[in-house]
Formats: structure tokens, C-alpha cells, sequence
């Protein structure tokens, strides 16, 4: 007997619009038809888990089983982000797994030494980037989430 899949809201914080566009579009051919909550940097994606400004209203923002973050983008970084998330008692159990194309083992290190669940290096070749965000369909359809 199999269990059911989750419904969870993925959040994505990711500023490249193709990178965007290209993890979206993947993530459906991998068969992951969960919602995605997409964000282009770091302040906005604590705006709205902090439910600050245009986010405040939980029924319009709902909190995602899952975020999807870039290390390197505007107003605030990855690492930033991370960290605030992982420090709050009522976000550090969403798992986060860094989406990012540096690897750095520097930073890969400083990512999980902030509470980071998994790091995936971004490929540079479209064909490598594809079937890695495709295989995030099988990664989220073995997991099992905290409520």
C-alpha cells in the first residue's frame, strides 16, 4: 500500500528569470504539479514568511513544505535567508535545499552549517540542468515532510 503524496506549496527564491522559467518548466516535466510560490530575492522571500506587508494575510500566503533557495541575489543573499529561516522556531522545520551554481565547497560547508537540508549544484549545460531539476520530481515524491 502506497502513501499518499503530499500536497505542499514549493517555494522558489530564485532571481535569474530563466533559471526560473527553466526549474519551473522541469519540475512539471518531472511530474510535480505542487504550487509554486516563486520569489525573485531574499527580502521578499522573508516578507512573505514572516508575512510582512502585502503577505500578512495567512489565507493569501500560505507557508510553503519546501523552499527552493539561490545563494547569490539582490537585497539579500541565500545565506541571510537561510539563516533567519533556521533561527525562527516557527520556520526551522520547513526543509530548505539550496538551488545554486556555485560549488564551492566554502560554501557548500556554510550552507549546511546553517541548517540547509541539501545542496544541488546548478549544471551550466541546459541538457545537465534540466534532468537535475526533473530529478527533484523523484527526491519530492520519496520525501517525507514535516506538518
Amino acid at each position: 500500500m502506497s502513501t499518499p503524496k503530499q500536497s505542499i506549496y514549493i517555494m522558489l527564491v530564485e532571481d535569474d528569470e530563466g533559471h526560473q522559467l527553466l526549474i519551473r518548466e522541469n519540475l512539471r516535466a518531472g511530474g510535480i504539479i505542487n504550487e509554486l510560490i516563486e520569489m525573485r530575492d531574499g527580502q521578499e522571500a522573508l516578507d512573505y514568511l514572516f508575512r510582512r506587508g502585502k503577505y500578512q494575510d495567512p489565507a493569501k500566503s500560505p507557508r510553503p513544505g519546501l523552499i527552493l533557495l539561490d545563494i547569490k541575489m539582490p537585497k539579500m543573499d541565500g545565506f541571510g535567508v537561510l539563516e533567519k529561516i533556521k533561527s525562527d522556531p516557527q520556520l526551522r522545520m520547513i526543509p530548505i535545499l539550496m538551488l545554486t551554481s556555485t560549488d564551492d565547497q566554502v560554501e557548500v560547508n556554510r550552507c549546511y552549517a546553517l541548517g540547509a537540508n541539501s545542496y544541488v549544484v546548478k549544471p551550466i549545460r541546459y541538457e545537465e540542468f534540466q534532468d537535475r531539476v526533473k530529478s527533484l520530481g523523484l527526491f519530492l515524491d520519496i520525501v517525507r515532510f514535516p506538518d
